[in-house]
C-alpha cells in the first residue's frame, strides 16, 4: 500500500478545519486529570509551578495528576477514562488509535532521542544483529517497543529472533544490569542513568527512528470541552516557554521529581527538542513512516489504512499553530 504524504497532510489537516468550524459544545467538565511523566519534562515544570491549577482556578475547576511509567500506560489510563491527557511517543498513539483507543495527539511536548538499545559493556553485543537469540527487555506499546521492532527489521530479524522479556522500563535497566536480559530498549532518563552509573552501551541509535513526543486527549473530552483544552495546552505552552527560558530551572525541577543525579538529567536534556510544539505536518510524517514500517513487518495487522489512522490521530486546532 503506498500512501501519498501530501495527500494525507491536507486531508488531516483540512479535516481539522471543518471540525473547528463545527458547533462547540458547552464546557461539563469539573476536574481535568493529567498525567505527569518523568520522560515529558514540559509536564513536570506544568506541575512544579501549577500553572494549570492557575489557569482553571477561576472557573472551579481541579486539577489531579497522575503519573505515567510509560506510554503504555498513559494509553491505558486514557482509555480506560482515568485521565483526560496523557504524554506518549507518537509512534505508540498510533497503534492505540489503530486499536480503538478513541485518543486525539493535539501537542508535541518534544521532538527527542529517548530510545535507544542498550547493553552492558560485557555482553559481547555490538550491533542489533548479534541480538539473535538473545534476551532483550522491553515494553510492549511505547516508543522503545517499536524502536526495537524498526532496528530489529532493518537487520533482517524480527521480534521471534529474540527472546523478549516484558517489563516497564525501570524494571527493565534493573534486569540489565542484573544480568538477567543481554539488552534493554531504553528510555530516558532512566537510559541516561544506566550510561553514566552503570557504564552500560547504547550500542544502536537513530534519532531519526524516535517518534515526536505527543500529549493526547480522550476524543470525547476534546469534542465536550473544546475551550478548556485549549486553556490545557495553553497552560502547556507556557510551562515548555519557562523550560526554554531557564534551563537551570528546569534541570533543578527534573532533578527533584527523577531524583537521579544532575548529570543523568543533563544528559536526558542534551537529547531532548524543546522547541516545536505545534503539531501537525512534521509529526504526521514521523509517525507516517513508523506506521508503515509496522505495517511491513506485520505489527500493524495487513490491510489496515495507516494513512488515515494518522489523519484520525492528529488534531491541530488546540495547540499553537505552526510558524
Amino acid at each position: 500500500m503506498r500512501i501519498h504524504r501530501r495527500a494525507l497532510i491536507g486531508a488531516a489537516l483540512g479535516a481539522a478545519g471543518l471540525a473547528a468550524c463545527g458547533p462547540a459544545l458547552a464546557q461539563s467538565a469539573r476536574e481535568v486529570r493529567l498525567d505527569w511523566a518523568t520522560y515529558n519534562p514540559v509536564s513536570l515544570v506544568l506541575k512544579d509551578k501549577g500553572l494549570i491549577e492557575k489557569a482553571l482556578a477561576p472557573e472551579g475547576i481541579t486539577v489531579r495528576w497522575v503519573q505515567s511509567l510509560g506510554s503504555n500506560k498513559a494509553l491505558e489510563f486514557l482509555n480506560a477514562g482515568s485521565i483526560d491527557f496523557g504524554s506518549t511517543a507518537g509512534a505508540a498513539a498510533l497503534l492505540a488509535r489503530i486499536n480503538g483507543n478513541p485518543i486525539k495527539a493535539v501537542y508535541a511536548f518534544s521532538r527527542p532521542e529517548w530510545t535507544a538499545l542498550v547493553t552492558r559493556p560485557d555482553s559481547g553485543i555490538k550491533a542489533v544483529g548479534d541480538l539473535k537469540g538473545r534476551r532483550v527487555a522491553v515494553t510492549r506499546g511505547t516508543d522503545p517497543h517499536i524502536f526495537l521492532i524498526r532496528s530489529l527489521r532493518a537487520a533482517g530479524l524480527t521480534e521471534r529472533d529474540v527472546k523478549l522479556v516484558l517489563l516497564q522500563h525501570p524494571d527493565g535497566r534493573t534486569a540489565l544490569d542484573r544480568g538477567d536480559v543481554d539488552a534493554w530498549a531504553g528510555l530516558d532518563p532512566i537510559m541516561a542513568a544506566a550510561e553514566i552509573e552503570n557504564g552500560d552501551v547504547l550500542f544502536h541509535r537513530d534519532p531519526a527512528a524516535n517518534t515526536w513526543g505527543v500529549l493526547n486527549v480522550r476524543e470525547d473530552f476534546a469534542r465536550q470541552n473544546p475551550d478548556l483544552t485549549r486553556k490545557v495546552l495553553a497552560a502547556y505552552e507556557e510551562a515548555r516557554k519557562l523550560a526554554l527560558a531557564d534551563p537551570r530551572e528546569l534541570t533543578r525541577i527534573l532533578v527533584a521529581a527523577t531524583r537521579l543525579p544532575e548529570p543523568v538529567v543533563a544528559r536526558q536534556l542534551a537529547r531532548t527538542d524543546l522547541s516545536q510544539p505545534a503539531i501537525g505536518k512534521l509529526q504526521a510524517e514521523t509517525i507516517l513512516d513508523a506506521g508503515t514500517a509496522l505495517l511491513d513487518a506485520g505489527v500493524i495487522p495487513a490491510g489496515t489504512d495507516v494513512g488515515a489512522a494518522v489523519q484520525a490521530l492528529i488534531d491541530p486546532r488546540f495547540g499553537p499553530a505552526a510558524p
